[in-house]
C-alpha cells in the first residue's frame, strides 16, 4: 500500500466473472495450504496490484491469504482485483478485504462542497458494502478502511472513519481499519498510535469494535522482509488482527531494512520483481472472506 511521508497527531510533525464448478474444485483440491509460520502465525501479503493468474500456484504454496481490494486502492486509477474472489478461494487463500479511505486532504475538499466528514463516511460505508457483496463475500466478512495518515486522528478524519465503521457494522459486516501502529510525540513525554486512539475512542463512544490492520515496520518489533515472521503480538498494538511487518517502500527512517532491496521494496524469492507488503496473522482468513 502506498504510506504518506508524514504522521498527524496534536502537535505537528513531520516523517513519516465466474469459474465452472469443475475447474473450482480441481483448483481447490490441487491447492496445498500452508502451515503456521515458525513465529506461530500465518502469512500473508498485500499489494495494489493484482499480480497476476498465472503467480496464484506459486503464491498458495507460501501465503495463507492476501489482500483483496474493494475499491481502486491508493494513487490507482483502476481496480485490478474485481472479480477474482473465487479465483483466490480455489487456490485455499484467505483474504483480507480492503477499502481505500479518503485522505485528509479530500476530506476537507468535499467539506467545502458541502459534504459533511459523516456524510462521506456514511456514503463510502454503503459502497464498501455493495462492492463486497458483487465480489460475493459472505456477510459478517470484515472489511478493512484503508486509513494511511498516522498518528493522533483529526476531527474530520474521525468523524469520516467512526461512520463509515458504523455504517458498515450496521450494513451486516464487520468493520476494520487499516492504520499506523507506530508510536509518535503526543505531548510531553507521551506518544499515540492510530490504532491506539481508535481503541480509545471506540470505547469511549461505546461504538462497534473495529478489527485493527496495523502497520509498524520498525526494527525491532519488526524483523524486516523476511518469510518468517515475527508473532502477532510483537506489533505493540494489543489485540490487532494483522501486522503488516514489512512494506514496500519502507515508510520511515527507522524501517527495518534487513533483507529489501536496494529500491526500498520487499521482495520473495518465489515472486521475483514483484514487490509485497507482508503480514501475519493468527487466522489463515482474517476477513473471515471465505
Amino acid at each position: 500500500m502506498f504510506k504518506h511521508t508524514w504522521v498527524q497527531s496534536i502537535v505537528p510533525l513531520f516523517f513519516a466473472g465466474c469459474l465452472s464448478c469443475s475447474s473450482t474444485a480441481q483448483s481447490a483440491a490441487k491447492a496445498p495450504i500452508p502451515e503456521r509460520a515458525s513465529g506461530g502465525g500465518y502469512l500473508g501479503f498485500d499489494r495494489n496490484l493484482y499480480p497476476g493468474d498465472q503467480t496464484l500456484s506459486t503464491i498458495a504454496k507460501r501465503f495463507s491469504f492476501i489482500g483483496y481490494w474493494l475499491s481502486n486502492p491508493p494513487l490507482e486509477q483502476s481496480n485490478t482485483w474485481i472479480g477474482k474472489r473465487a479465483l483466490l478461494a480455489s487456490h485455499n487463500l484467505g483474504f483480507l478485504v480492503l477499502w481505500n479511505g479518503r485522505v485528509d486532504k479530500e476530506i476537507l475538499e468535499k467539506a467545502k462542497g458541502g459534504t459533511s466528514p459523516t456524510a462521506l463516511g456514511v456514503a463510502d460505508a454503503q459502497a464498501a458494502i455493495q462492492a463486497a457483496k458483487r465480489e460475493g463475500f459472505p456477510a459478517g466478512a470484515t472489511i478493512f478502511l484503508d486509513q494511511e495518515d498516522g498518528g493522533r486522528l483529526l476531527q474530520e478524519q474521525a468523524d469520516y472513519l467512526f461512520a463509515w465503521t458504523e455504517g458498515v457494522s450496521a450494513g451486516g459486516f464487520r468493520a476494520g481499519a487499516y492504520v499506523s501502529g507506530e508510536p509518535v510525540p503526543d505531548g510531553p513525554g507521551k506518544t499515540i498510535t492510530t490504532a491506539q486512539n481508535i481503541k480509545d475512542t471506540v470505547t469511549a463512544k461505546h461504538l462497534h469494535s473495529v478489527a485493527l490492520f496495523v502497520y509498524q515496520d520498525s526494527c525491532p518489533p519488526s524483523n524486516g522482509c523476511t518469510l518468517a515472521p515475527p508473532p502477532l503480538t510483537a506489533s505493540g498494538t494489543q489485540g490487532a488482527v494483522v501486522w503488516q511487518f514489512a512494506l514496500s517502500p519502507r515508510t520511515n527512517p527507522q524501517a527495518c531494512r534487513k533483507a529489501n532491496a536496494s529500491d526500498g521494496n520487499c521482495y520473495v524469492p518465489e515472486l521475483p520483481g514483484v514487490h509485497l507488503d507482508l503480514d501475519v496473522a493468527n487466522e489463515r482468513d482474517p476477513s473471515h472472506g471465505r
